[in-house]
């Protein structure tokens, strides 16, 4: 069995406890620290921005991967470099140089990622499959934790496996958006293999560390 990532977003975190809840989710042995960072104007919601990344990059030994729900990312990929995140993930939807911006997220020494709505067809991704280090597929649509995942997202990471083979078979296939106990084997078997998760890892009554234990073994 190919290993199960677990990338625990703080956006569920206890930010008051951001330290604590970190080394928590080291403990258990999280594969990343996942940063969803939203602009009020993409997706209907704010949450953090460059002070957060700064914080959680002086904490952690674990890779940082921002996610971008950003209108105009291409202003702010260096600042998130320089911040220490190791891998940088745009949407296509907002990222009309879609190809510029991934060479320069590589050129700035961290891995590029794209990522898509649920509703944005992959043919979208064609032309830059190779430049891509991550293929992040939301199983929600995007703006709020907490949210049910949409099964139809299945077809669209099914899909995803074969081109990925094809073009680039390094690039790691991520989903965001409802991952729990009952959807993170459905999402395995699709071929994801890095899983962010949110309310599941930091909202677990036994702690995070519990909480992820529990979703690798349900991914199997």
């Amino acid at each position: 069995m190919t290993p199960v990532r677990i990338a625990p977003s703080i956006l569920a975190a206890d930010l008051l406890r951001l330290g604590e809840q970190i080394e928590a989710v080291e403990r258990g042995a999280a594969d990343r620290i996942h940063l969803d960072v939203m602009d009020g104007l993409f997706v209907p919601n704010i949450s953090f921005g460059l002070p957060i990344a700064h914080a959680v990059r002086r904490v952690t030994q674990l890779p940082v991967e921002a996610h971008l729900m950003i209108v105009q990312p291409e202003r702010y990929v260096e600042a998130f470099a320089e911040a220490g995140c190791d891998t940088i993930i745009v949407h296509q939807e907002v990222s009309p140089h879609l190809d510029r911006i991934l060479r320069h997220i590589r050129k700035l020494g961290c891995r590029a990622g794209v990522a898509i709505n649920p509703g944005t067809p992959l043919n979208t991704l064609d032309e830059v499959l190779q430049l891509l280090d991550l293929a992040l597929v939301m199983t929600v649509n995007p703006g709020f934790g907490g949210q049910h995942f949409i099964e139809t997202t299945l077809r669209k990471i099914a899909r995803l496996r074969p081109m990925l083979d094809e073009a680039n078979p390094a690039c790691e296939i991520e989903v965001d958006g409802g991952i729990d106990l009952h959807t993170i084997a459905a999402a395995y078997d699709a071929g994801a293999r890095v899983f962010v998760a949110g309310t599941a890892v930091f909202g677990h009554p036994d702690g995070p560390e519990a909480g992820i234990a529990g979703l690798v073994r349900a991914a199997g």
